[in-house]
């Protein structure tokens, strides 16, 4: 394919063998795979990207037609202004239809031949998701397969899947300018008025309406880059995850007895491995009448939507719009650590914070260690053993006054418990994402050099890189009385089989 077309084809579903390890129950809410819509070249008739049989969109006439319904909107917006979002959107369907519906008119004079009903609804689906939607990529968010969309300047897209390995696809606009716009779009529609993407604001943080987390950075690079991470489940239990394979029953009653023995848990990983996804799960245990706070830069955890916490206040932290000053701040700038303090006089019984990345640490760590217990966040580290270094890290951030050895002190005293979540990745080998709790820690007080030291509850074997009964817990008392039934430690790990091509080393 040549010029400035964008192939439309439904994205087959993969055969059974190939589909990934997930569980069918109805909490897990992906949403269904819609028609893939990509960017890459000609305004031909049909073409094929790999075995898929392809429509073929003209961006050129794309970005025409969303001009026209756009105005078109505009005129009928000031005729009858007022009207609900669901409205808006009919109308724009039926306005996006009859702009299409003249533009096949004159295609087809010039052609000598009519479009296809199939290349009407292209254009016509293609014009309304840049009006409505995503754009290009509004069908990647659609696809319940699709993990990640990384866009390395307008000309490169490439998107990790579930079940197969990270796959290039055609561009998603003709310019590096049509992009910007998109994502300018899209922060004026999601980013609540405060956030953008110029050339004194070179990064955008989004969070897209389903769960999705977009980061895009310009100006300081070639072009113009975006990430996009996407929650492929976003209501999920622990009974859940032990259908996906990320926990096992044992293990998942073990959690469970955290939370409802208010026990101060961290959650940690690399990125990608589920962190927030257990932490959701695990949110299902917290009783039903407790007053939560949630604290996030991008509101992601959904807490206060999903309906089984019937108190729930969800804080979200604001990017500055200014310039900064002595101390590096953006004028405008509200940080997680900033919302805490205020929190503490919410009465509430639980904290969460969705990711733990700078100094807002040493509040969240006062706030397990002076609370009545419960709260969890969760925290980016590569192993099980660097955790403690890790922490110690960001609470240097705080100010000069911290010390490695208060930051070792204020962890000991806060945390309780640590959990550790796995990725392996086996696309690139024709396997598939593997993710499962590989390691469940209790804090043990200080040890040598007044470095925390920790107990492994559960931890990996020789021959299974997932978390295995190892060592009764000093407070099996405490977690028995929030329901755990103790034989259960003993009878052995209940996790399915672990098809992986290749052995992990533990």
């Amino acid at each position: 394919m040549l010029g400035n077309a964008a192939p439309i084809n439904s994205r087959p579903v993969p055969p059974e063998s190939d589909r990934p390890e997930t569980g069918s129950r109805a909490r897990i809410q992906p949403t269904p795979t819609a028609s893939a819509w990509t960017a890459a070249g000609a305004a031909t008739a049909s073409a094929r990207l790999g075995d898929a049989p392809q429509l073929v969109v003209d961006l050129a006439a794309v970005r025409a037609l969303r001009k026209q319904a756009a105005d078109r909107l505009l005129d009928r917006e000031r005729e009858q202004p007022g009207l609900s979002a669901a409205d808006r959107e009919q109308r724009g369907r039926a306005v996006v239809t009859q702009v299409v519906a003249e533009w096949a008119d004159v295609t087809a004079r010039q052609r000598g031949v009519s479009t296809t009903a199939a290349e009407d609804a292209a254009h016509v689906e293609a014009v309304w998701n840049w009006l409505f939607r995503s754009g290009p990529l509004e069908p990647y968010l659609a696809d319940s397969d699709v993990e990640n969309i990384l866009v390395n300047g307008h000309t490169e897209v490439w998107v990790d899947y579930a079940s197969k390995p990270r796959e290039r696809v055609p561009a998603l606009t003709g310019s590096d300018e049509e992009l910007r716009e998109l994502l300018r779009e899209m922060a004026r529609r999601h980013g609540g008025g405060e956030r953008t993407l110029s050339t004194s604001s070179p990064t955008l943080a989004l969070r897209l309406p389903d769960g999705s987390r977009l980061q895009a950075v310009a100006e300081v690079t070639p072009g113009t880059y975006v990430t996009i991470r996407r929650h492929r489940v976003r209501d999920v239990r622990l009974d859940d995850l032990i259908e996906l394979g990320t926990v096992d029953r044992v293990l998942a009653e073990f959690l469970g007895a955290l939370v409802r023995g208010k026990k101060n848990v961290i959650i940690c990983g690399t990125q990608g491995v589920g962190k927030t996804s257990l932490l959701r799960a695990m949110s299902h245990e917290i009783p039903a009448d407790e007053r939560v706070a949630t604290f996030e830069t991008e509101l992601e955890l959904f807490l206060h939507e999903l309906g089984h916490l019937r108190q729930v206040v969800p804080f979200e932290a604001r990017e500055g719009n200014g310039e900064r000053d002595a101390t590096g701040r953006s004028a405008g700038e509200i940080t997680i650590g900033d919302l805490i303090p205020s929190a503490l006089r919410m009465s509430l019984s639980r904290m969460i914070v969705g990711e733990v990345r700078s100094s807002e640490i040493v509040p969240m760590l006062r706030v397990m260690t002076n609370g009545e217990g419960g709260s969890m966040c969760t925290l980016h580290v590569r192993e099980p053993h660097m955790i403690w270094d890790r922490i110690a890290e960001l609470c240097l951030e705080y100010g000069a006054h911290m010390t490695d050895k208060l930051a070792y002190r204020l962890g000991a005293n806060a945390v309780n418990y640590v959990i550790f979540v796995r990725l392996v990745d086996e696309t690139h080998r024709g396997g598939r994402r593997h993710r499962f709790v590989s390691h469940v820690m209790q804090m043990a007080g200080l040890g040598e050099h007044g470095r925390p030291t920790t107990n492994v509850v559960f931890g990996p074997t020789p021959d299974d890189p997932r978390a295995h009964f190892r060592t009764t817990p000093t407070d099996l008392e405490d977690l028995e009385l929030a329901g755990l039934q103790p034989r259960l430690l003993t009878e052995g790990a209940q996790w399915g089989p672990l098809r992986l091509l290749h052995r992990v080393v533990s």
